[in-house]
């Protein structure tokens, strides 16, 4: 698992396999790390919470429950009640007046901040801000005089292999220094929306965790956030958020106490083979829209369920989950330019950026219901279609948005049941065309057909969510 004291889902781990390539110009290894060290020490930091535990505090106490109930059987007439509990992580400051970033899964719950400096001072902590999507958060200590502090550096710029150092508080030891390589960019492992994460074989272990990752300019270019481990200590996999990533959240904690993202008012998802070649596109990139919010900047700018966004302000999305980072980075109210593919061909339009607001929800138009009830049966695709009826909406729990062709039934082995579809499931459109009935989803069948369309694709409508589904139609 990721041994992290928040709870982040682990990812795939995956292997690499070496391939024979030529040689390329290398750095040679430094002699020694010994002057950035002795640069940056100063200002690195160690970070110790405390907090009084209640019964809900329970798995992240595990380990320290299991003393708890030997020195309890030991000794049974000792006090009970609730307890403090102390938890230590790393930090780094900033800027000489005090700031400081941490993890937000070091400081989280605390009722108590303390920051130990390099030189043994302990200062109490002020919590500016935090941000559970990035897990990282800005704590602010009163000196009485300016504190060492370091630069951020160019994540962007690092290459995979490049020499890095993690300095932090490992099991309570503070001041460590390990050093490593970057092993990998842009690692994604389940920890949120905006997994961008670097990964490095430098030793990374429990306590290290807020801890800064530097490059051989001794700038800070990662946050060390977690690590994969079966043991619990370092198996040669950290990964850090980035500071291109980290370093717009902190400003945004230190300027408004939270952290303001863009919004774009898109559900999306990633484009495949079977997606692309239905969709006419060259190769499968970008991200497919699968939803749009009414009245949110991309409604506004007529983006539209089925366009796919190849380019973001000028950078291209290439993989689906870049494109939540990119919006999310974009300034609120800028006016930006995006490129989509829309029914076969590239469109551009404009948007300007809101911000994103938890509450806000996707809330689509409600269409009328059809009158005559029609049924239908594609047999090569194996399944049966449905017009939605009042009886038919109350028998599958269908809300009153879900507007389109109810799917009342999938055959085993059949090639809707490969891709997942299931009775309930609402077909919205085929190829980017709105179906009302199940005749009209036989026509588009009919139509890619006659024009040697190997694969057809459907807009799902399921509980609420939207998803694409390429299915084949050049079988039977």
């Amino acid at each position: 698992m990721f041994s992290i004291r928040s709870k982040l889902a682990a990812g795939a781990v995956l292997v690499a396999l070496i391939s024979g390539v030529g040689p390329a110009a290398a750095r040679t290894t430094p002699e020694s790390f010994a002057d950035l060290a002795e640069a940056v020490l100063p200002a690195v930091v160690n970070i110790s919470t405390t907090q009084t535990l209640t019964a809900d505090t329970g798995d992240l106490q595990e380990f320290e429950d299991l003393f708890r109930d030997f020195f309890d059987k030991q000794n049974p007439n000792r006090p009970q009640g609730p307890r403090r509990s102390t938890s230590l992580g790393s930090g780094f400051i900033i800027d000489p007046d005090g700031y400081i970033v941490t993890n937000n899964h070091v400081v989280i719950d605390a009722e108590e901040v303390t920051v130990r400096l390099y030189d043994d001072t302990n200062l109490k902590a002020e919590i500016v801000g935090r941000d559970e999507k990035t897990d990282l958060a800005l704590l602010k200590v009163e000196a009485r005089q300016p504190l060492p502090f370091v630069k951020w550096g160019d994540s962007d710029a690092i290459r995979i292999g490049d020499w890095v150092v993690a300095i932090g508080n490992p099991f309570g030891l503070g001041g460590s220094v390990t050093a490593g390589i970057v092993s990998a960019r842009q690692r994604e492992i389940n920890a949120g929306p905006y997994d961008d994460f670097i990964q490095t074989d430098a030793s990374i272990n429990k306590g290290n965790s807020g801890g800064p990752m530097f490059n051989m300019s001794g700038e800070v270019i990662g946050i060390n956030t977690a690590i994969f481990s079966p043991s619990g200590g370092s198996v040669g996999i950290g990964f850090a958020v980035p500071s291109a990533l980290a370093r717009h959240v902190i400003d945004q904690i230190r300027e408004f106490g939270r952290t303001r993202r863009g919004w774009l008012g898109v559900n999306i998802q990633t484009v495949t083979d079977e997606l692309a070649e239905g969709l006419k596109l060259p190769r499968a990139n970008g991200a497919l829209v699968s939803n749009v919010a009414e009245g949110s900047p991309a409604a506004t700018a007529g983006i539209q369920k089925g366009d796919v966004i190849l380019k973001f302000d000028g950078r291209d999305v290439g993989e689906m989950r870049r494109l939540p980072r990119i919006v999310a980075d974009t300034p609120i109210d800028k006016t930006v330019d995006v490129l989509l593919w829309r029914e076969g061909r590239e469109a551009k339009v404009r948007v300007k950026i809101g911000e994103l607001n938890e509450a806000e929800v996707a809330a689509l138009p409600e269409q009328p219901e059809s009158q005559a009830p029609e049924a239908a049966k594609i047999e090569a695709l194996g399944m049966s279609l449905a017009e939605v009826t009042p009886d038919l909406r109350q028998k599958f729990q269908l809300g009153e948005d879900a507007a389109g062709v109810l799917i009342i039934g999938v055959e085993d082995g059949s090639a809707a049941a490969e891709k997942g579809l299931q009775a309930g499931d609402v077909v919205v459109e085929v190829d980017q065309k709105e179906v009302a009935r199940p005749q009209d989803v036989e026509a588009q069948i009919a139509a890619a057909r006659k024009a040697n369309q190997r694969v057809v694709t459907f807009l799902i409508y399921r509980q609420g969510d939207f998803q694409w589904v390429a299915l084949r139609v050049d079988q039977g």
